[in-house]
Formats: structure tokens, sequence, C-alpha cells
């Protein structure tokens, strides 16, 4: 039995004194709200109308429920409201801090299709983690461990002048006895200082020789994009970034980095399928 329906026609009716009146006002055939009040009055157990009167007169049964039936359809009212409020509240979303205005708005207009109201804020890994964990947001792109991962971005070396080869090898960068000049540095931005890229890369730099200050985490990504503009230093970016910074973007010989994320969080599954080509344009990663 329809509990709420039944209500507002016994409310409806005991209002107007009516059935014909009442189901006008409940907008639906008097048949139906004489059906509905059957129907309630056998689901409680005594009549809530006096039949034997022309006017639809309560019982005093009927008297005494009224408040709670009103109650009960405020409440079925109330929580409707508060539904459709809620199915517009911002989905507050973590998102790596290298994505792009134009990228996230456009992903968030895409969200808006299936339901979805973002508000992303662009976070350092570790920091996406805690927003999550505090509840200060709902959802957050998380880097995770590459077997995890529903997004992948691959990883390499760019400078700011053309470099000869197609391939960058750590192994070149190895400082010599005979060097007048500073060595080379590589820079780790803090979107890719996450334990699965930066520890491979330091132990490959380790293996081919480079000195323990040759692969440098920075603090900021504007800092380490200056230092690749004004010396020989690299900088370890994807292809996307390195286009959208102006720089020469080339794989690395020894090792293949990359950026793996997930969804983590409500709404985390939608994510993952629904806007799946959307995010990952947002991240960099390549899409069919």
């Amino acid at each position: 039995m329809d509990l709420v329906g039944a209500c507002t026609a016994f409310i409806h009716v005991s209002d107007r004194g009516s059935f014909t009146l009442g189901a006008a006002a409940a907008r639906i055939p008097q048949p139906v709200a004489s059906r509905r009040i059957a129907a309630l009055e056998k689901h409680l157990g005594a009549p809530l109308f006096d039949r034997t009167t022309r006017r639809a007169t309560l019982t005093q049964f009927g008297h005494t429920v009224l408040p709670t039936a009103r109650r009960l359809v405020n409440l079925a009212h109330t929580l409707e409201h508060d539904a459709a409020q809620a199915r517009h509240t911002p989905l507050r979303l973590a998102v790596p801090a290298t994505c792009t205005t134009h990228d996230l708005a456009h992903l968030t207009a895409q969200a808006r299709h299936h339901g979805l109201h973002l508000d992303p804020h662009p976070a350092p890994p570790a920091q996406r983690e805690e927003l999550l964990h505090a509840r200060q947001v709902r959802t957050a792109i998380t880097a995770v461990p590459p077997d995890q991962a529903h997004w992948t971005v691959p990883l390499g070396l760019a400078t700011h002048q053309p470099p000869q080869a197609n391939t960058h090898y750590l192994e070149s960068l190895r400082p010599h006895r005979d060097d007048t000049d500073p060595p080379r540095r590589l820079w780790i931005q803090p979107e890719d200082d996450t334990p699965h890229i930066r520890d491979p890369l330091t132990h490959t730099g380790d293996t081919v020789g480079l000195h323990p200050t040759q692969i440098t985490r920075a603090t900021t990504l504007t800092t380490a994009t200056a230092e690749v503009l004004t010396t020989h230093d690299l900088l370890l970016c994807s292809p996307r970034q390195a286009d959208d910074l102006n720089l020469h973007w080339r794989p690395i010989g020894e090792i293949q980095p990359a950026r793996t994320y997930t969804a983590t969080g409500e709404q985390s599954e939608t994510l993952r399928t629904h806007l799946h080509p959307h995010i990952a344009h947002c991240l960099g990663a390549p899409t069919p």
C-alpha cells in the first residue's frame, strides 16, 4: 500500500468534509481517493470516516490518527525536498594540481550530464589523501601503484633546448672528473613525489652512477620549470605538461615511470566509468 498517498487522500477529504472535494484537492479521481482511504482503514484496523452521514465526518479513531497522518505526509515532503537538494549539492573532488582550469571546467560540464555537480579542488598527492580522510572532500583522484590504476600517464624528461637524441638515458647525466660545468639535475615536481615514481627513479640513478643531489625534489612546479628554463637541467613530466610549458619531451631509456591514478570515495564508480575519458584528458593520460 502507498501509505503516504493514502494519508494524503485522508487529510484532504477530512479537511473538506467531502470525498469529491478532497479528491480534487489531492489531484486524484474520487474513486481512487475512496480506495486509498479504504485501504488505509484496513491497514490501521478501524474506520476513519462515519459512512452513515452525507458529509465525510471523522470518527473518533479518525480524529486521533489525523495529526500523525499530517506529520507523516509533511515528513515525506521534507524528504523529497532534502533529496532534491542533496542531488544538487556539489561533489567536492580533490584532483592533481597539474589539471588545468580549462580541462577541469570541461570535466565539470560533462559530469552534469550524469547528474553530478563537481567542485574540483587541486592539491598535491599527499594532501588529496588527507582531504579525503578528513572528509573535507567527498572524492579524490589519488595516486596508486600501477596494478591499482584506472588512469596511466607516461612520464619522461623535458628540457628547454631540443635534445639531439630521441631518448634520454640517465647514464648520460653521470658527471665526469674533467667536467667544468655543474652536473645536470633531474627535477621531480610535487605531483611525482610518490614512492612508486620517486623510488625506482632514485634507484636507477644510483645504479648508473648519478650523484645523489642530481635527482632533486622541487617544492613547486614553477620552481622546477624556472630551473629548467635557465640551465641544462631536466624536468620529470608528462608529454602534455611539456607541451603546456613549451619544453621538449623525451622518454627515459632505462625505465618507464608513469603517474597512475584511481578515483576514491563517493561516486568513484561513476567517475571511473562514465567520466573515464574526460578525467584522462585532465590528467594528460592517453585516450583511445
